[in-house]
């Protein structure tokens, strides 16, 4: 089983919601663990305000998706979904997952969306990813060690419902169909062939066999304007800068 607590990660990807990484962001890490990176997940509620399953359920199918990933660690702060506060306490437990696993690069929910709480968890993490930074505010880890400043080279938001304009485009075209497994890795919130356990739950916008489909035009269309196959869309927190412009697609 995927650890539950927070080690050292070259990237980090942070959701408010269980399965909003893997609708979002789970080829790029796909594509990056298969360069030899490691990746660890830090989700923030429980997810107990979803229409589907249960909170208990959604964490297990969360860390099972952890596990097929390959990811290093899948961490639940279990704020209050729908509800969590943007204050001091949020913040430092935040802090203290990207201080114990030191990530390079770090990926958060979309700065604006149909889902009040993506934005709302948007700008919670991109402040904690600064704040992280500052040696002034003290957090310690779980054997009461006082944890070393550490803020992340870049930080880029993951594009969620609404479509929105990409700063940069991934390539996932090699990991598009294990994206979906990890997507289907959910199975109280999407549609899996065969399936019946969940069938007698309140369908939402999601849990069709559309939505899937969905999924893939979504990253075709993505991936198109950076003449890939398949591509996840991100928005960079800064303005990146390169050094060589004859890399770029």
């Amino acid at each position: 089983m995927v650890s539950t607590e927070a080690s050292k990660a070259d990237l980090l990807a942070i959701a408010i919601h269980p399965d909003d990484i893997e609708l979002s962001c789970s080829g790029t890490l796909l594509s990056h663990l298969d360069q030899g990176y490691t990746v660890g997940l830090l989700e923030l509620t429980r997810g107990e305000l979803g229409t589907r399953g249960t909170p208990e359920i959604r964490k297990r199918e969360a860390l099972d998706a952890a596990e097929k990933m390959g990811a290093s660690f899948r961490v639940f702060l279990d704020l209050d979904d729908g509800f969590f506060s943007y204050d001091r306490a949020s913040i430092e437990k935040i802090v203290r997952v990207i201080r114990s696993c030191n990530p390079e690069v770090v990926l958060i929910n979309a700065p604006r969306d149909r889902h009040p709480d993506h934005g709302r968890a948007a700008r919670l993490t991109a402040d904690a990813c600064y704040y992280s930074g500052l040696s002034k505010i003290e957090t310690y880890d779980a054997s009461g060690n006082l944890q070393a400043r550490w803020r992340p080279k870049a930080v880029y938001h993951y594009i969620q419902d609404y479509n929105l304009e990409p700063d940069l485009i991934v390539d996932i075209t090699g990991f598009m169909d294990r994206k979906i497994e990890l997507v289907q890795a959910f199975r109280s919130q999407f549609y899996v062939p065969g399936d019946e356990e969940f069938a007698e739950e309140q369908n939402t916008p999601i849990s069709g066999q559309e939505f899937i489909a969905y999924l893939r035009a979504k990253a075709r269309t993505y991936g198109r304007t950076a003449g890939f196959e398949f591509g996840e869309g991100f928005i960079a927190a800064r303005t990146p800068g390169v050094q060589d412009l004859f890399t770029l697609r």
